[in-house]
Formats: C-alpha cells, structure tokens, sequence
C-alpha cells in the first residue's frame, strides 16, 4: 500500500503544477484559463496576487512529490507530511476553485486513508 500511496503523491503533486504554470503563464489551458481571482471569482488579487498563489503551488507540489519518495525510501515521516500537504492542497484547490475542483475530492481519499492508518483502522 505503501508504493501505491508513493505513486498517487507522486501524480498529485504533478497534477499541482498546472496550478503554478498557468499563472506564470508557462502553459495555457482551455479547462483552465489564466484568471487573477480565487474562491470562484470572489477575490480578485492580481496579477502579482496570482503569481504568489501559483508558487504556493509549486512549493506544494514539489513537498508532495517528496513525501512520495518519503514514502518509497520508508522514511518515517512521510505520513505525517503527507497529512499536513494533504490538508494544505485542500485549501489550494478550494481557492481555485472552479479550475481546481477535482482535488478535492483527491485530498479527501488522501485525508482518509492516512487517518485510517493513523487510527489503527487500517494496516501501515
């Protein structure tokens, strides 16, 4: 389960680029346009505003993508730093919202599974 859990943080933490790409104006995508707002358009912070969520996003990925190395090399934290990151992408893909709706429910599965190991619920 362990590998498994590596591979999905791997793929999570790629799939938070687009979050910094697309505000640096690296990429352009049509399901997810380049926008200054956050919250469904109910906070406008610029253009400066949405460069800094962008490397809010990037520093996410790549913490993500560590925890899923953590978790191939064993180490003995990747759990609790996969915990923490979940809940911080949780929040990213709340601001981002409507673009960044399919991480929520991917954190969620993520949030899940790592309280069950937590709880004793499920076998680490």
């Amino acid at each position: 389960m362990r590998i498994a859990v590596g591979i999905y943080l791997l793929v999570h933490g790629l799939c938070h680029l687009v979050g910094f790409l697309v505000p640096w104006k690296i990429i352009t995508s049509k399901e997810e346009p380049y926008k200054t707002t956050l919250l469904a358009g109910a906070f406008d912070v610029g253009h400066v505003g949405i460069r800094v969520v962008g490397i809010l996003w990037l520093l996410t990925a790549l913490a993500i993508m560590a925890a899923g190395i953590g978790a191939f090399a064993s180490w003995a934290g990747w759990r609790n730093t996969a915990l923490a990151l979940a809940l911080a992408s949780l929040v990213l893909c709340v601001l981002g919202l409507p673009g960044a709706k399919i991480g929520i429910p991917a954190n969620l599965l993520l949030l899940a599974y790592l309280v069950a190991v937590r709880l004793g619920w499920l076998s680490q």
